[in-house]
């Protein structure tokens, strides 16, 4: 199995993605081969001073960066030797298994849509966050930025997709579905979260279990939790910020040290036809090698495959 990684995206590229590279091949199995795409003297060097061999690894050289001021949709075509625009070319020939990158996120995901296409049968691909629970747990909440406005039929898919990405890569039998809310009562809600609730408590192709308030959302009580990406990343950036405000306090609590980004590295673009991970733009080596893990385990699952099973019966 080959994953292609940009080398090149992120705020502290290209050292952070190549000394991340080198630590998750100690950690990966012998047969899978890491392709390191970017700026081959760059990349070369990089390995050079961790002191490690060019022939561990593929280079792909891609010199040029889509920058985080870069236009999503323009971005790739304009940039065709960029490193986001190669790993997208590499993916769609099935040269790479996955593809996985801390850079721009909108040019992952328009590049996800439009050079690997979307699942058919799926409205709009999302994006997940894990959220660690206080029993120990984890529940994955989505969409978190990908799609701010959504129709009840979107949220519905979310729903499936979320349930399938926990089934496959976590292994969770049954997953327990809610729906973010106001309320539990299903009479709670706007327009939106009615109607959504309505499909989903009349559905079987998931186990919905109601709705969740936002006070429970690291209780555990759910495994998949279904919102608009507005929501979504509200939710995720005040979780953000308040590991941040503990850690300029100095006040350290093992639960609240899994609220760190860099223990989950990246999440897959869900409802795409390949495997396609999005880490954060701030990422250093340790949330790399994590992101590269993770790129290993969704590509390792047939995730994609599985869901293509669900929405079209192949």
């Amino acid at each position: 199995m080959k994953i292609g990684i940009d080398i090149l995206g992120g705020d502290f590229a290209p050292e952070a993605n190549v000394s991340g590279a080198v630590l998750a091949r100690k950690e990966l199995p012998e047969d899978v081969k890491l392709v390191l795409i970017g700026d081959r003297e760059q990349i070369s060097s990089g390995l050079l001073a961790l002191g490690e061999t060019e022939g561990n690894y593929e280079l792909v050289h891609a010199p040029d960066v889509i920058t985080m001021h870069d236009h999503p949709t323009r971005a790739i075509p304009q940039k065709p030797n960029s490193s986001i625009a190669v790993g997208f070319e590499l993916l769609a020939r099935k040269e790479i298994m996955a593809f996985a990158s801390t850079g721009n996120t909108g040019a992952m995901l328009v590049g996800s849509i439009y050079k690997i296409n979307t699942i058919p049968g799926i409205i709009r691909p999302c994006i997940t966050s894990n959220i660690p629970c206080i029993d120990g747990s984890n529940s994955i909440l989505l969409d978190v930025g990908s799609n701010a406005d959504c129709k009840a039929d979107v949220l519905y898919q979310f729903a499936v997709l979320g349930s399938l990405y926990s089934q496959t890569v976590f292994g969770v039998e049954k997953p327990r579905v809610a729906l973010l809310n106001i309320g539990e009562e299903e009479s709670k809600g706007n327009l939106l979260t009615l109607a959504a609730h309505k499909i989903m408590a009349e559905s079987d192709e998931i186990n919905f279990i109601g709705n969740l308030e936002g006070r429970d959302i690291f209780s555990g009580k759910a495994d998949v939790i279904v919102c608009d990406g507005f929501t979504g990343n509200i939710v995720l950036k005040q979780a953000e910020g308040i590991y941040s405000l503990m850690k300029q306090r100095g006040i350290h609590d093992e639960y609240f040290e899994r609220f760190n980004y860099e223990n989950y590295g990246g999440t897959p673009i869900l409802g795409v036809k390949g495997n396609v991970i999005i880490g954060h733009g701030i990422s250093n080596s340790f949330a790399v090698k994590n992101m590269i893990l993770h790129a290993y385990e969704v590509a390792r699952s047939g995730l994609a495959m599985r869901v293509n099973e669900a929405f079209n019966g192949e």
